[in-house]
């Protein structure tokens, strides 16, 4: 056994699979200890990009240098796209007053071409093609029209007669250092569709998915193997039995038998380890199957007659003579039913009958929000991807875990 634990680590993908568990299970186990944050706490707004923010009543209040950056170029650099120009180009060329030379010469610098075509377009003006081509010169007149405009902004207070005094006047060469803002927060994956930090929310889920896997994983493998191990060894009546519940629960599929009972359970009994459980009692059958047929070529083995003819029990037999020639199965299958567990319950969840809880979260519950509130639509990757990610990389790791398992037990598969 000893001997067979180091091979373990002379496994490439069992190495890479448990590189990648542990770094999935060890961050989100730390995380809280430098972010006290409660992850369903609303801190933002909805859908907010990943990026730093900062509070714009204290960047209004600290104080401001005169810088000469260009701020409409920056932006202009920004915002044009080659396409963009490419329309300015087309539209100077064929429907305005301006020489061909000057539209060559502006063409090389895009706030030159910006300004001289937002000063001699003419909405009025038809331009041959598709509606859908002319709408695309009066929604760019519209877009750069805003970033060109170099509007001064003044704050001001509000009076007790109802007057408001100017308190400063802003420009866009008022700039403030980011580090004499006192309030500031950094979303390194945005927030949700409820203002919540997703990278918070996301360590969150990563642990409480881990949680549900262990404990359904535990529970469908205590279940597989001592029923397993009893049909394997007793044989005769107590086999048949059984041998006839495990198949009259592989015939109906154990993912409907776990909505149906997530349904009846309804949304207020259905927290963390309600739902783990359950879905441990409807994933069993497999390794009942299993570990039967590992067992059924055990129990005449002359090992095991001798301890019957020795007079030992029934467990004894089993615990001592029997489990440990298929311990290797038992915890490869093991892992399977853990990253079962997690897939079940983010398929679950997926169709809202996952975990009811206002405390944690899960994989499964934080994607059936994004679908809920759309954030595919709305362009936020942020609430989505990183889950699907993480889902991937756990299931992704516990099999290659598996693999590499089955390569060192089983010799047939050594190189």
């Amino acid at each position: 056994m000893k001997n067979q634990f180091k091979m373990l680590f002379h496994s490439g993908k069992f190495v890479v699979g448990f590189v990648i568990f542990i770094l999935m299970f060890f961050y989100p186990l730390v995380f809280p200890l430098f972010n006290h944050t409660k992850p369903l706490d609303m801190t933002g707004g909805l859908f907010y990009a990943p990026g730093t923010y900062v509070s714009i009543s204290d960047a209004v209040g600290a104080e401001t240098k005169l810088v000469t950056l260009d701020t409409v170029a920056n932006r202009l650099a920004a915002k044009v796209k080659k396409s963009d120009m490419l329309l300015m180009e087309e539209w100077l060329t064929g429907y305005s007053s301006v020489g061909k030379q000057e539209i060559k010469a502006a063409a090389k610098n895009k706030e030159r071409l910006t300004s001289l075509w937002i000063s001699s377009y003419d909405p009025s003006v038809k331009v041959k093609g598709t509606t859908a081509h002319r709408k695309e010169f009066t929604r760019l007149y519209d877009r750069l029209e805003t970033i060109l405009e170099n509007r001064d902004y003044q704050v001001v207070e509000a009076q007790k007669n109802g007057s408001y005094r100017t308190v400063r006047d802003l420009t866009p060469k008022d700039f403030v250092r980011i580090e004499e803002v006192p309030n500031s927060i950094t979303y390194v994956l945005g927030t949700d569709n409820f203002g919540r930090d997703v990278f918070a929310e996301l360590m969150s889920a990563i642990r409480t998915s881990l949680l549900i896997g262990v404990v359904a994983g535990t529970v469908a493998m205590l279940i597989g193997l001592v029923l397993g191990l009893l049909a394997g060894y007793l044989g005769g009546i107590a086999d048949n039995i059984i041998t006839f519940f495990t198949n009259m629960f592989i015939v109906i599929p154990s993912f409907i038998i776990l909505v149906l009972v997530s349904v009846s359970v309804g949304s207020a009994g259905r927290n963390i380890s309600t739902v783990a459980i359950v879905i441990g009692l409807t994933s069993w059958p497999w390794t009942a199957r299993a570990v039967r047929a590992q067992s059924l070529s055990l129990r005449n083995r002359d090992h095991v007659n001798l301890s019957k003819l020795s007079g030992h029990s029934v467990g004894y037999i089993l615990r001592k003579d029997i489990l440990p020639y298929i311990a290797s199965y038992v915890v490869m299958a093991y892992i399977l039913q853990i990253s079962s567990g997690i897939l079940s319950e983010a398929q679950l969840s997926m169709l809202g009958l996952g975990p009811s809880s206002t405390e944690v979260t899960t994989l499964g519950v934080m994607m059936n929000w994004a679908i809920r509130f759309q954030a595919p639509l709305s362009n936020a990757w942020w609430a989505f991807l990183p889950v699907i990610l993480a889902i991937t990389l756990i299931s992704f790791s516990l099999n290659l875990m598996n693999t590499g398992l089955d390569q060192v037990f089983n010799p047939q598969l050594r190189d």
